[in-house]
């Protein structure tokens, strides 16, 4: 039996505020540190930096083996390889695309790459997920779309997700929820012959285009990998769509973000569901469909699995990109803003830190080692997403101007050790720029050519996106959780 959890926002406070105490108390001693010890301060910061540069190696190398994979992954015919498994004409994909206030263009470019897929499009059930607060609007894109796509797919679903509903934030996971035990019902009722474990459901941002042969690669996993039903499948996420017509911070960071899920690709045994991802009907009927009272329902739903399971669930990697906008706002600093908060609404993913301690309190049947393993990625994670930049491109340089009477050898040096260990990290930002240039999708015409100048030197922005846009968005969403401050969910603007 699945263990009960009870916890909802403001009921655990100690474990919602412990990750925001860390990370000031981490600020203060570094500051504190300087003043009253500035050689230990100097001593601490280059321990901290050769740690980062020793990081920045092993992620250069994730990165590359992460590359390779992706390229073969790139020139496999996965839906040949599903012509030798006899068991593949049996799944079904069901793909929810929640939305609300997107026009119509954007949803119809996202069916279009999955009717232009390589798995057939007739066993393709397509969800339109829209909100009540947007209800003429989304009907009449609804409306449109089926009669544009009618026979293309096996079913168009709709689905008005209603308004103020009790025990509901609104947002995308609420959304979710109400249309998949909608859709439950239906399914069960149209097409009973469909098994549940031939289900793969998939949710995707409602501007998420799929590579053409990602559900083919989907299904040959979901027929091949062991136990696959207590699996979930996470591509590799590119925030590309729009990216020659982003402004220069939004183009790194959406990069990074990339390169970030790449790393996390390699290693499975630590990784947790991002953004659009896929995963199977029977998970999602266990455990009740998406929670629907939180902001991080991407990252949530593969907790609450495996919490239901017992530990017995992972995530297995999908080598192929799903490509989806970056964020755009109103001219150049408004587009900052946008990315500011999209940043922050990931960075919310620290509000998982008291449902994993209850979950891993009252459950006995998860391996302590995995206990261990989840906790100490998910604190080490959230922690040094906060601090690390801060520690090393502001506070860093504290203790040395404080330290300039000092006559000790190391105290003398330091400024020529820090600026070495800088150096040695930028393999990482040269790393960076490099494989950036080899993800880009192909120029607009109405892009000048030079932009390719332009997509290599916007790197050196790098140390400033890192705070602004990384460590600024995961302090502030820290520090709201430590002061009950909850967030509730910000749609990212989509325009083309």
């Amino acid at each position: 039996m699945p263990v009960e959890l009870t916890y909802k926002y403001g009921k655990m406070r100690f474990w919602e505020m412990l990750p925001g105490l860390l990370v000031w108390s981490t600020f203060l001693f570094a500051i504190t540190l300087s003043f009253i010890a500035p050689f230990w301060a100097i001593v601490f910061i280059i321990i901290f930096d050769l740690l980062w540069l020793f990081r920045v190696i092993y992620f250069v190398f994730y990165l590359y083996v992460a590359w390779k994979k992706y390229r073969q992954a790139r020139n496999t015919d996965w839906q040949a390889r599903l012509e030798e498994i006899s068991k593949a004409d049996a799944i079904y994909h069901l793909i929810f695309l929640p939305t609300y206030k997107e026009g119509v263009d954007i949803i119809r470019t996202t069916l279009e790459s999955l009717r232009d897929a390589t798995f057939p499009s007739d066993r393709m059930m397509v969800v339109l997920a829209g909100e009540e607060r947007d209800k003429e609007h989304f009907l009449s894109n609804a409306e449109e779309l089926k009669k544009e796509f009618a026979g293309v797919f096996k079913e168009v679903f709709v689905n008005v997700h209603p308004m103020d509903l009790p025990d509901e934030i609104p947002g995308k996971g609420s959304n979710l929820n109400h249309a998949g035990k909608n859709v439950a019902k239906t399914l069960k009722e149209r097409y009973p012959e469909i098994k549940d474990e031939d289900i793969i459901v998939t949710s995707f941002d409602v501007d998420t285009i799929a590579h053409e042969q990602y559900f083919s690669n989907l299904t040959y996993l979901y027929c091949t990998v062991e136990n696959p039903t207590h699996a979930s499948y996470q591509p590799v996420t590119i925030l590309a769509n729009n990216i020659w017509t982003a402004t220069a911070p939004v183009r790194v960071s959406s990069f990074g973000t990339t390169f970030w899920i790449l790393g996390e690709l390699v290693r499975p045994e630590r990784l947790w569901t991002f953004s659009s991802h896929s995963m199977p009907w029977t998970m999602l009927k266990d455990v009740g469909f998406w929670q629907k009272d939180i902001v991080s329902e991407d990252s949530r739903i593969f907790m609450q699995a495996f919490v239901h399971y017992h530990g017995d669930y992972r995530v297995e990697p999908v080598f192929l990109p799903v490509s989806m906008d970056t964020v755009v706002g109103d001219g150049y600093w408004g587009a900052l803003k946008a990315l500011f908060v999209q940043q922050r609404r990931w960075a919310w993913g620290v509000e998982h830190t008291p449902y994993i301690i209850e979950a891993f309190i009252k459950d006995k049947k998860i391996p302590a080692k995995k206990k261990r393993k989840y906790l100490f990625n998910h604190f080490e994670g959230m922690f040094t997403w906060a601090t690390a930049p801060i520690l090393i491109f502001i506070l860093g340089w504290l203790p040395l101007s404080l330290a300039q009477e000092e006559a000790s050898a190391l105290v003398q040096a330091a400024p020529f050790t820090l600026e070495l260990l800088m150096q040695l990290a930028m393999v990482g930002i040269f790393a960076s720029a490099i494989l950036s240039l080899l993800l880009l999708p192909p120029r607009p015409k109405s892009v000048k050519k030079h932009t390719w100048i332009v997509m290599l030197l916007q790197w050196v922005l790098l140390p400033i996106t890192f705070i602004v846009f990384g460590s600024f968005p995961a302090v502030d969403a820290q520090t709201r959780l430590m002061l009950g401050k909850y967030l509730g969910f910000h749609v990212t603007k989509k325009k083309r």
